[in-house]
């Protein structure tokens, strides 16, 4: 007598799984199912065998044991075409499952519903992770389904053939363990981020992990990556609780999003997020190209566009504030990739509109949560990858160290601090050169530091800015005192940098010689 086709199915997410289990009923499996599930295929009318009729045990720990016993993963991981299988299986009386339809508890989900402090421990799914790996392993004989989304291309599989064929059941094992491995990097980012936070006066040990695994859900297939060949997709991280960024904006009208505006976008997403005021943040290949603060969101604008209107050309705005038509109307009179907002009213959105190849994002409330939660930047290597925590340190005018005879105004400090936070956003060697909350030049990604001051000077010269009594802050510290010499000659007046160098002090003196006001600040700002 020939066994039974047997297909488990145990779903959180129970959408669609009805359908499915009709086409697998009617394609002769007999269903075996658990609480919830069951009950639902039970009151449509389908024969189902619940798991503790067919394990004769109980549910225990309040649901915590349901499916881990050996007629169920014996059932699971039995090979039909080993002798010494179907022995043992005679033995202990196991039947072969050949479907096993399982979803997950949605940690991340309630990780992001609850927050980052909730206790989430009874989210943490044990016995669907282990079915799914299991039957993925054996996919040989099993099919493991744990996608809704591939519900319906298997029904269509299933009225063609009463089975799933073997290519069919290679790419669900491949989904699954996808699944499984993604879950786990979510949970253990969650429990990473459970130990008690240090005291005052206490400093957090910095260990860092053995082992590291990052994991993220598809968002969208991108046209291709910075060039056209080169494949590319954007994922969103399974983290609920880091930043929020990109991922979770709602794009409202506009082209799709290359690979290089997303890396452009996020890059003037992180830097406009650094502002209280009101700021407006153009960049151009990951750079910022002009940035400004300014109570009125309009002159923001066009006073971070003046600092360089040629590189802005074909950029990316970001705005901290709501944008309004007359801003609006001032972004789309030059062409302009994608633009970042808080919100928009009825005005901006209709200027823009008429702009339909203009990406418009719009993020809501954009503060940052989950600091206890890891932030990794991560940079590829050919045989491995770097990680390290995101700079999140900004400048602050307690931190800083006054060097010079000559002390900065209160004007003064504000431009310096506001030109260093911006320095931290340049890739390196970086000088940036401000006055009155205004970029007048940005000299970026140079080998030498000077030639990124002369860059920053040359920027501003072509754009008819008056360097006279500008500020300078620079990511990394002068070896040598000729950037502090050639600032002072274009008329910067005064410099912020981290400082130590073995020459700080000549610097310090040449800054002397000049009538310079400088600063250091101790932390090093170097992006690459």
């Amino acid at each position: 007598m020939s066994q039974p086709k047997r297909a488990l199915i145990s779903v959180f997410d129970k959408h669609g799984v009805l359908a499915f289990a009709q086409a697998l009923a009617s394609a002769g499996y007999e269903l075996v199912s658990t609480g919830g599930t069951a009950s639902l295929l039970r009151d449509s009318g389908l024969a189902v065998m619940d798991v503790s009729a067919l394990t004769g045990q109980a549910e225990v720990f309040g649901g915590r044991v349901k499916t881990l016993h050996p007629l169920i993963h014996g059932g699971i991981l039995c090979r039909p075409d080993q002798a010494d299988d179907q022995a043992e299986m005679a033995r202990d009386g196991i039947l072969p499952i050949a479907v096993v339809v399982a979803n997950l508890y949605p940690f991340e989900a309630q990780w992001a519903a609850q927050g980052a402090d909730a206790d989430l421990i009874e989210w943490i799914d044990i016995g669907g992770p282990t079915m799914i790996r299991a039957a993925a392993k054996n996919h040989r004989y099993v099919s493991v389904v744990t996608d809704p989304g591939d519900y319906e291309c298997l029904i269509e599989e299933l009225k063609e053939n009463g089975t799933i064929a073997a290519q069919t059941r290679q790419a669900l094992a491949t989904k699954a363990f996808q699944l499984t491995a993604s879950y786990d990097a979510a949970v253990s980012s969650w429990i990473a981020g459970q130990g008690a936070e240090p005291g005052e006066g206490e400093q957090q040990a910095v260990t860092t992990p053995q082992r590291i695994s990052f994991s993220g859900v598809k968002v969208q297939d991108l046209r291709y990556g910075e060039n056209p060949h080169q494949w590319a997709a954007a994922y969103k991280s399974v983290v609920a609780h880091g930043p929020k960024g990109l991922m979770s904006a709602n794009q409202v009208q506009g082209k799709e999003l290359s690979f290089n505006n997303y890396n452009d976008a996020d890059a003037a997403l992180r830097l406009v997020k650094e502002f209280d005021d009101p700021a407006v943040v153009i960049v151009k290949h990951a750079n910022p190209c002009g940035v400004a603060l300014c109570d009125d969101l309009h002159q923001a604008y066009q006073r971070a566009l003046s600092c360089d209107p040629v590189s802005a050309f074909g950029g990316i705005i970001a705005v901290n504030r709501p944008l309004d038509g007359a801003v609006a109307t001032a972004i789309t009179g030059l062409f302009t990739e994608v633009v970042i907002a808080p919100t928009a009213d009825d005005a901006a959105l209709a200027v823009f509109a008429q702009k339909p190849n203009l990406r418009l994002l719009i993020l809501g409330d954009w503060s940052d949560q989950g600091d206890n939660v890891p932030k990794h930047h991560i940079k590829a290597l050919s045989d491995g990858f770097l990680v390290q925590k995101w700079d999140d340190r900004s400048p602050s005018a307690q931190g800083l160290n006054h060097k010079t005879k000559a002390k900065p105004s209160d004007a003064q400090l504000n431009n310096l601090l506001f030109a260093q936070t911006i320095a931290k956003h340049v890739a390196s060697n970086a000088i940036v050169l401000v006055k009155n909350g205004q970029t007048l030049g940005v000299g970026a990604g140079q080998m030498s530091r000077i030639d990124a001051l002369r860059i920053a000077i040359w920027k501003a010269e072509e754009a008819g800015l008056s360097l006279e009594g500008a500020a300078m802050a620079s990511d990394a510290f002068f070896p040598f005192a000729d950037v502090v010499e050639a600032a002072a000659k274009a008329g910067i007046k005064a410099v912020i940098h981290p400082g130590g160098s073995m020459n700080d002090q000549k610097v310090v003196d040449a800054a002397d010689a000049l009538g310079l006001a400088m600063v250091t600040t101790g932390t090093r700002h170097f992006r690459h």
